[in-house]
């Protein structure tokens, strides 16, 4: 168990101009609970994480860890990165190229007031824990990219800091590493009980490591909650994307049948639209006049080279094929329509289909696998 302090969640509020950007961003942060935090580029991510761990400084608002107040311009308090007790662990690691892995481990101790003989001695411990015994003698370019990841890691949590902030830490290892290093580090955030804030590109690993997501665009908090209640109902088009749905914007005109008009073309039908919702993830109550949001997986929807018939409970409409891409197991299609949709496919239904680009397809979806809820920005 890492010796940080109990008890000590994070409360930052977090306003910060720069030239024509303006992030503002309300976030807390429990004991021991890992935040992810995803966003486009240019959405502030790093901005948020430079401003937290003291390397920029707050136009407005506060930061606060525990009772201590680190950033609160109104107050006139700003704690330099030295004196914050923050873990970082950067997307290039950051190693001293001229130093030992033991000494690189040694010196966030070192750089808090400890002498060598005990940094050294603190910094073995972090070894032994991360099974890096055998390199402790080794310098950075001597590493693998693991090796190297779990040596920034050490460093980070040698220095016995209130809160951890990760830069995109598996963003240098390549998949087999990844995969690896990912279970290793939701070891050791499990273990660390003061807060720790993620920055990722990666959904996957977002989902895996964090207890709750925010997802910033353009400087603001667009979706925030628990990765299952972020995976199902996202909340913009980038959400979607990055957990691999469509979405579509609309207006519910019947809740009995759950008929959706689309705001860009076409019609979807979604079961239960109407029913009370009995957990984070329900579509919540809504009337006819309601804007809303429907998402639909790429898996959800066949595909078909004639009018397939709809049924009660199922949405079909023409389309043409505007692209294909090989995702591993699978083929995904870009289809052009009312609405248009992403459909996966197996690499056997493209050859009997005889996909194209510029094939006209039938699509249909069953009302079941739609969902749909509120849109809570045009609420």
């Amino acid at each position: 168990m890492v010796n940080a302090r109990t008890g000590e969640g994070l409360c930052a509020d977090v306003v910060v101009e720069r030239g024509d950007f303006r992030l503002e961003a309300r976030i807390t942060v429990e004991s021991g609970n890992v935040l992810a935090v995803l966003g486009p580029n240019g959405a502030g991510k790093t901005t948020l994480l430079r401003t937290l761990a003291g390397l920029g400084a707050l136009t407005d608002g506060a930061i606060t860890v525990g009772q201590d107040t680190w950033d609160a311009p109104r107050a006139g308090t700003f704690v330099p990165a030295m004196d914050r007790a923050v873990g970082v662990v950067f997307q290039d690691y950051r190693l001293f190229p001229h130093l030992s892995v033991l000494d690189n481990v040694a010196f966030s101790t070192r750089a808090r007031g400890a002498g060598r003989a005990r940094a050294r001695r603190d910094a073995a411990g972090w070894l032994a824990r991360m099974d890096l015994d055998p390199v402790a003698r080794r310098r950075p370019g001597e590493l693998s990219g693991g090796q190297a990841q779990r040596v920034a890691l050490a460093r980070a949590l040698a220095s016995d800091p209130r809160i951890l902030l990760l830069d995109e830490p598996l963003a240098a290892l390549d998949a087999r590493t990844r995969l690896e290093i990912r279970g290793e580090l939701r070891r050791h955030l499990s273990a660390f009980v003061g807060p720790s804030i993620l920055v990722t590109h990666d959904p996957l690993e977002a989902m895996v490591l964090a207890d709750r997501l925010l997802v910033l665009e353009s400087g603001r908090i667009v979706q925030e909650g628990t990765p299952s209640a972020v995976a199902r109902r996202p909340a913009t088009d980038y959400v979607a994307r990055l957990v691999g749905l469509n979405l579509y914007a609309g207006t519910l005109m019947d809740g009995a049948t759950g008929r959706v008009d689309l705001d860009a073309g076409g019609v979807l039908y979604a079961a239960g639209v109407g029913q009370t919702p009995d957990d984070d993830t329900a579509p919540g109550d809504a009337t006819t006049g309601t804007s809303m949001l429907v998402v639909l997986a790429p898996s959800a929807i066949v595909l078909h080279t004639h009018p397939p018939d709809a049924g009660s409970a199922r949405t079909t409409w023409p389309g043409v094929v505007a692209g294909m891409e090989m995702l591993t197991d699978r083929v995904r299609v870009a289809v052009d329509g009312r609405p248009s949709a992403l459909v996966d496919v197996t690499p056997a239904a493209v050859a009997e289909l005889r996909l194209v680009p510029g094939a006209p397809v039938w699509l249909s979806a069953k009302a079941t696998e739609v969902t749909a809820y509120p849109d809570l920005a045009r609420a």
